[in-house]
């Protein structure tokens, strides 16, 4: 409206300049509101210049009218494009985002192109502005006007890492996004920016921040609420589905204000609602607290108005990880899982927040900056350097887009090829720049106390947090002498562990979820496995022995200056074992030559409480006998794992993986992902004792995040990784019931298979011997097969390789259900199998135990196929029924358990209830996994929150039938191979005595 002549522009007039009155067409993207509220500050502070904005849109009209009233914008409803689709309010849809960008803005692209140079031309723009719109960049030039984009990310970025989860035959749709930002002027980049490498000349620019309209106490006020009430913010821009709020989620005394509430949902008393129109940032100013998941718009006003931010992560949401490590670098973050904000768990989260002091001093005066650098460009001035060509930019953006790819279960830090990139090609950060780059800041915050001389953390956090720890032990040793009694033990040993002025490898290894193959691994199978978020690290100090601080208790024993090991385990208290283990090295010596595996496992076996110890101390031997290392100095180790024992996910190869890594990259040598795991598996077999096949530790050494690692179990060939696809997801659900492959069923049932196979390979030679006599006689015709096969199945190394159908022809009825270990001895002297003992006083169940592994290979073939099979509902039923087959075929073994029965009837249950048979299916399958006998069931289901959902449901039905509330596995990591090693040195040590 006018007012005096002049522009109405919130409470501010302005005396329009016609005479130099400029036209800008600002192009806004359609994903979400945050870009349309960001561009809202650009636009204010344009029009408060004298000039006409029209802006291009699908947000409602109250997000620009609010802030702006003024004939000078002019609002365009048009959409060409679409952002990332979500499945829901914190999954996003890789898919269907690259399909919806296809319908609309691929398909009609010529039409789309005609349409904007004419509008473009009819308005006489002086400037077109995206934020972030692809082909406006395009028909900008077409219309010969300039053009300059307006962001914290672009999308060639995001779909880069959707191309490569859905397959390249999207690939073409990232090429033209590239290309059409080549034709890009510039690029005003705002703080929290992922990698563009598609824009050669930027300017940054400070927070764009939409200015408040009222106090904090004036919010308070209108709304009843006094100035000392905990008030929080519930901020997603939209609620799951059915997820009902409860008053007991909030802290005493507290108060919640929620943005984006349905006109029916009924709220809890502590719960108040906000109208859809409200002007958020005002109320987010009134807030003592938000939570809410990570957007541009969220982070700037969180860091502008210093309000604590909890914040829920956001599956595929490619540049949530920059702007977190914006967020937290200002120590205004706090991360909620997302299984505790769906359960209503928020108390400590919340109260964590308000103990937090935001310290962002940076300028949020971003919109007005933009502006006038939008302004001069309009009028021609020259805002960046000479462009280079759009193939060079198109060239970079290829490199982008499809080399970095997001794993999940990490984060995403700047990458080093990267940060190289812009040096080589003289990438300028341009003239203006009103805040400095802050990427490297971030990076180094993570790695303040170390110094890393060698390997990259590659964004774990769960590795930040180990070094983190260490860190510590260095400056508890030093207050060691009157540290409080509550100090855990294992951490004072921890302290005393490491000479802090010498360098320490870190080595990371993860747990594993066994999708399919299970048990069959050691007859030959092919399995696919999954290494899981939780993982186990290893600290290794190789020291000369006059330098090693060792324990009171060692220092008494040793003799001379005999290298000794030192391990530290944390986690003892839980698993009622000793949480630190010593000895000399030479004990691992007999006769001046490595001690014999038999003796080593009785050695370690001695003290229960710290028979713990053959997993890591094992390794040093291994390496000793079987590639003939002499180890001269002593070690020191610590060992922090986050998979939890027992519980059927691999918790012992991640700790074999990690310390023989370590172990090895202190020492020197070069051993490849897969010996690695090859020599694993024998620290387990041979001096822990438990007869394991090597699927776990392959999974552990040469695993890659959100990737099965597909794998013969003939010893070890792995034939690659298959992708997840998009659409599918893994959980790992534990029953709570102990499981351990060192246990008696484990070792029964693989004894009963290798029996099946040399009563297998018997029964064929003797066939064998048969089908020769008729082919040397007179009477061909009597000859009752080829000899081809069986001359195989004599000498069948693998269970696995005999085929279902040869085994139910020829093999299965001369197979006895239960055997006796004496009459089996008596007829084939032995099974050929070096890691487990037939007791002749024992019946083995041999029928289940071999026809198991013949058809889980199968079924693991079916599978792996099924996975790059096109996306269905038949695809998901099919790919659950064969691991349902898995699961009841374990059962048939004798590896059952009532606890992960009842688990896998709980998915049935869900999978058949009338949400998932009317509607789109959730859950389809699930098995039990690895070993059996207890441990984690493995579920797949559609990759989206409702099956979230329902697997935690099935949680509070477990608990409800047993009382034990079962751990949740989701998530991945990479695996010992793809980590490395770190090589760190404390970056100010303590002098130490």
């Amino acid at each position: 409206m006018k007012v005096n002549g002049g522009d109405q522009v919130g409470d501010q007039v302005v005396v329009s300049a016609a005479a130099n009155r400029l036209i800008f067409a600002y192009y806004v993207t359609g994903h979400g509101f945050g870009h349309a509220t960001r561009v809202t500050e650009v636009v204010r502070n344009l029009i408060l210049a004298g000039h006409d904005v029209h802006v291009v849109t699908g947000a409602p009209d109250f997000v620009f009218t609010t802030e702006i009233q003024s004939p000078r914008l002019f609002l365009r409803k048009v959409l060409l494009d679409c952002g990332a689709v979500q499945a829901d309010a914190l999954t996003v849809d890789r898919l269907a985002s690259l399909e919806k960008y296809y319908e609309t803005a691929v398909a009609p692209r010529g039409s789309i192109l005609k349409t904007e140079v004419e509008w473009l031309q009819s308005i006489k723009a002086d400037l077109v502005v995206s934020d972030v719109v692809p082909v406006a960049c395009r028909a900008a030039a077409d219309a010969g006007i300039r053009s300059v984009c307006v962001t914290n990310f672009s999308w060639d970025f995001i779909y880069a890492e959707y191309v490569m989860a859905a397959g390249y035959d999207h690939r073409s749709i990232v090429w033209q996004i590239a290309e059409d930002y080549s034709h890009c002027e510039f690029l005003i980049r705002l703080p929290g920016f992922c990698p563009m490498p598609a824009f050669r000349d930027v300017v940054d620019v400070p927070l764009v921040v939409r200015r408040l309209h009222k106090s904090r106490m004036e919010v308070r006020k209108e709304l009843g609420i006094a100035g000392d009430v905990k008030l929080v913010i519930l901020n997603f821009g939209g609620q799951p589905a059915g997820w009902k709020l409860k008053e007991e989620s909030l802290p005493s005394g507290w108060l919640c204000l929620v943005c984006g509430s349905s006109e029916n949902q009924v709220l809890p008393p502590n719960f108040i609602k906000l109208a859809k129109d409200v002007y958020t940032p005002d109320f987010i100013a009134a807030s003592d607290c938000m939570l809410g998941k990570i957007g541009y718009g969220t982070v700037s006003e969180a860091l502008a108005y210093k309000i604590p931010f909890v914040f829920v992560r956001r599956d595929y949401f490619n540049e949530e990880p920059f702007l977190r490590n914006m967020l937290e670098y200002y120590q205004g973050g706090v991360e909620m899982i997302r299984r505790d904000l769906l359960t209503g768990q928020w108390r400590p989260y919340l109260e964590r927040a308000v103990s937090l002091k935001p310290c962002y001093e940076g300028g949020c005066n971003g919109g007005e900056v933009a502006a006038r650098v939008l302004q001069d460009t309009a009028v021609g001035k020259n805002c960046a350097s000479d462009k280079l060509s759009g193939a060079r930019r198109l060239r970079d953006a290829i490199v982008l887009g499809f080399q970095l790819q997001r794993v999940p279960g990490r984060d995403i830090s700047i990458p080093e090829w990267y940060a190289n990139a812009e040096s080589e090609f003289g990438l300028r950060t341009g003239s203006q720049n009103a805040e400095t780059n802050e990427s490297s800041v971030f990076e180094n915050s993570y790695i303040e106390d170390f110094e890393i001389l060698h390997g990259d953390l590659l964004g774990l956090s769960d590795t930040m947090s180990f070094l983190k720890s260490l860190a510590e032990l260095s400056t508890l040793y030093d207050s060691g002498k009157n540290a409080e009694k509550r100090q855990m033990r294992e951490r004072m040993a921890a302290a005393g562990l490491f000479n802090w002025e010498e360098d320490i490898i870190v080595a990371r290894a993860p747990g594993r979820l066994d999708v399919v193959g299970g048990i069959a691994d050691y007859s030959g199978s092919l399995v696919l496995q999954m290494p899981i978020r939780e993982a186990c690290h290893v600290a290794v100090q190789i020291i000369h022995p006059s330098k090693q601080r060792l324990w009171k208790h060692a220092q008494a024993r040793r003799q001379a200056s005999s290298p000794v090991l030192q391990i530290v385990s944390y986690g003892s208290e839980l698993s009622n074992r000793g949480p630190a283990f010593d000895m000399d090295l030479s004990d691992f010596l007999d006769g001046g030559q490595p001690m014999a595996y038999e003796k080593a496992k009785n050695y370690f076996a001695q003290d229960p409480s710290q028979k713990w110890a053959a997993y890591v101390a094992g390794t040093i031997l291994v390496l000793m006998k079987e590639l003939g290392v002499r180890f001269e100095n002593s070690i020191s180790m610590l060992v922090s794992s986050a998979v939890p024992e027992g519980k059927g996910v691999s918790s012992s190869a991640s700790i074999e993986v990690a310390s023989m890594s370590a172990i090895a990259a202190a020492h020197g040598l070069d051993i490849s992902p897969r010996e690695l795991a090859l020599l694993c598996q024998k620290v387990e077999n041979h001096v822990v004792g438990a007869p394991c096949g090597v699927m776990d530790q392959m999974a552990s050494a040469c695993g890659e995040a959100n990737k099965l690692l597909a794998m013969v179990c003939q010893p070890a060939e792995v034939l690659g990784l298959v992708d997840i696809p998009s659409h599918i997801r893994f959980w790992g659900i534990d029953s709570g019931l102990r499981h351990s492959i060192g246990g008696a069923d484990y070792g029964s049932v693989r004894i009963g298979a290798f029996m099946g196979r040399e009563m297998i390979k018997s029964t064929a030679s003797a066939k064998l011997s048969k089908s020769l006599s008729i082919e040397n006689g007179a009477n061909a015709d009597e000859l009752e097969e080829s000899a081809e096969p069986l001359e195989a199945e004599k000498s069948l190394e693998y269970l696995c390789n005999l085929s279902p159908h040869r085994y139910e022809s020829h093999y299965a009825k001369i197979l006895p259900e239960v055997m006796l270990g004496d009459t089996f001895l008596e007829k084939y002297v032995d099974h050929k199998d070096p890691v487990t003992i037939i007791d002749r006083k024992r019946n083995y169940g041999l029928k289940a135990a071999a026809k198991h592994p013949i058809y889980e290979n199968f079924r693991v073939k079916a599978f792996k196929a099924l996975l790059t099979s096109a996306a269905s509902e038949d695809q998901l039923t099919a790919l659950g029924e064969l691991m349902y087959q898995c699961h009841r075929s374990y059962s048939a073994c004798g590896l059952g358990a009532d606890g992960t029965d009842k688990l896998v009837q709980l998915v049935q249950e869900a999978q058949n209830s009338k949400l998932s048979k009317y509607g789109d299916g959730t859950l389809y399958g699930a098995k039990i996994t690895g070993g059996g006998s207890g441990g984690t069931i493995c579920a797949i289901g559609r990759n989206c929150l409702r099956s979230t959902q329902q697997i935690l449901q099935i949680q509070q039905r477990y608990k409800a039938a047993t009382g034990y509330l079962p751990v949740v596995f989701e998530g991945s990591s990479p695996g010992a191979g793809k980590f490395g090693h770190l090589r760190i040195r404390l970056r100010h040590p303590h002098k130490q005595e």
